[in-house]
């Protein structure tokens, strides 16, 4: 699975505010239902649904939230690196600075949980962690994002 299918650089935010983790799903709910047409509140609420089963919140800076939509056509994603890191309930206790929103169909399968793995398998690289972290803008976020999996391996 390769990340442009799920990413456009309209989609990743390079400066995005919130103070907490309820702001960030918020504010990115927002953001999805723009692109999607879904309701805000329909996502929010998928979204606050999956952590209470436990945080996406995966360590090192970062948090993976998804929700599976009834009314989602085909897996769309959404990146925002946060001005400043907040507490989101993460598994080592760090504040997160990188968020990938995740939203896929109901009826999603294996698709759901490959581009789950794949993000999670980027984003553990820490030399795609500190580029994100350095990216000037959005541009260049989305450049690191959907690069070949090749190139991330070294």
């Amino acid at each position: 699975m390769d990340l442009s299918d799920l990413v456009t650089a309209e989609r990743v935010f390079a400066s995005f505010h919130a103070g907490s983790k309820k702001q960030v799903l918020q504010d990115l709910a927002t953001r999805a239902a723009e692109a999607s047409g879904i309701d805000a509140r329909i996502i929010f609420d998928a979204l606050i649904e999956r952590e209470r089963l436990g945080s996406t919140g995966v360590g090192h800076g970062i948090a993976i939230p998804h929700a599976r939509l009834e009314d989602m056509e085909h897996l769309e994603g959404f990146f925002a690196r946060l001005d400043a890191p907040i507490e989101f309930d993460a598994v080592d206790d760090e504040p997160v600075d990188l968020v990938f929103l995740l939203l896929v169909p109901e009826e999603s399968g294996a698709d759901h949980l490959k581009a789950l793995a794949r993000i999670s398998r980027l984003l553990r690289n820490e030399g795609v962690t500190n580029a994100l972290r350095a990216a000037a803008t959005a541009q260049e976020i989305h450049e690191v994002l959907t690069q070949p999996a090749a190139s991330h391996a070294a």
